[in-house]
């Protein structure tokens, strides 16, 4: 199958320009060319831009246990902008040179938004047939651009896709196959996660939602169901996209063969760190708000009220960090006035 469709690949950096600039270097290596990359910079405070710079220019490598660096792919032409920029694409560019698109933003404006920003700026600038989110701390098979689109491209029906993820520190250990959603709950399962991989998630699949880690999606899906909600402002924000488009009939589809690595929650924390656990406990009131059925939204009432007493308490004995305590209990309270107010 020859596949020319254009792609965009849009990370977020804040403050990880280590991870990012492993991540482009991987991206750069992959075998299929017809791509732009944008990095959406959330108001770093470290020496992110210089660096990524840097990096562009050939004087700063990156190593990884993954690949070995290239330095034949430099010089990068690096295009710097602004949130809701527009630059005169050189209409006589080689096909051929690799392209940054760096949007330099003023404030942390969370994962939503910061894609929110980068999803824009290619849709006005750059025509894409596909946008696909990529975390920053993600290493890339070579081929996984190519194994994605190759399954997008033979269904007209299938909206949205997302690869095999598997831990960085431990390369044959999956962290994300299939996304499942447990609705009374309100938890994103992750089937395969902390499995070895011995062949047992190698049949393309649909599921319920893709992780935001690695989200593959046509331009033709967000035309109809807009960006992402920027009120989650970190975690549930791609289970809620994934569940617009399965509204309007869009699959979403589990490609085996497209695999990447994944340093797991280097920037909110998952529930061991404060901004991680108040994301979570907020937005999943926001969340089954939005999405459940009566029935389970009644029992995720019950349990949050029993867990009201024990989560917190478990977690920062758990975790040791007495931190965690507060945290929870703001998440809590931020959850229950915004769908009673305004959600």
């Amino acid at each position: 199958m020859n596949i020319k469709k254009n792609v965009v690949i849009i990370i977020l950096n804040w403050n990880g320009w280590q991870d990012t600039i492993e991540c482009l270097e991987s991206i750069y290596q992959n075998k299929y060319h017809n791509y732009n990359v944008i990095i959406v910079d959330n108001n770093s405070t470290d020496k992110s831009i210089d660096n990524i710079k840097k990096y562009c220019n050939g004087q700063l490598k990156t190593k990884s246990t993954f690949f070995s660096y290239n330095p034949i792919n430099k010089p990068i032409k690096l295009i710097e902008t602004k949130p809701n920029g527009y630059i005169e694409i050189e209409k006589n560019i080689k096909s051929s040179t690799k392209r940054l698109f760096l949007i330099k933003n003023e404030n942390n404006d969370g994962f939503a938004e910061g894609n929110n920003i980068g999803i824009t700026y290619a849709l006005n600038n750059l025509d894409p047939d596909y946008v696909m989110l990529l975390n920053n701390d993600t290493i890339v098979d070579r081929e996984f651009l190519v194994e994605m689109l190759k399954v997008s491209e033979s269904n007209s029906e299938i909206g949205i896709l997302g690869p095999k993820i598997y831990y960085y520190n431990d390369p044959n250990r999956i962290w994300f196959a299939k996304g499942k959603i447990s609705w009374k709950f309100s938890r994103g399962l992750n089937i395969g996660y902390n499995e070895m991989d011995n062949g047992q998630y190698d049949k393309i699949a649909e599921v319920e939602y893709v992780s935001g880690c690695a989200f593959l999606i046509k331009k033709e899906v967000i035309n109809r169901i807009g960006l992402l909600d920027k009120r989650f402002f970190l975690y549930f924000e791609e289970i809620d996209w994934t569940l617009r488009a399965t509204k309007l009939g869009y699959k979403n589809v589990f490609v085996p063969k497209g695999k990447i690595w994944h340093k797991i929650s280097k920037s909110g924390g998952g529930i061991k760190e404060k901004i991680g656990l108040y994301y979570i406990t907020r937005n999943r009131w926001l969340f089954m708000k939005r999405w459940s059925k009566r029935s389970d939204f009644l029992f995720f009432i019950f349990y949050q009220i029993l867990g009201a007493f024990l989560i917190p308490i478990f977690l920062s004995i758990y975790y040791k960090k007495p931190e965690l305590f507060m945290a929870y209990y703001r998440g809590l309270y931020s959850g229950i006035v915004t769908i009673t107010n305004d959600f």
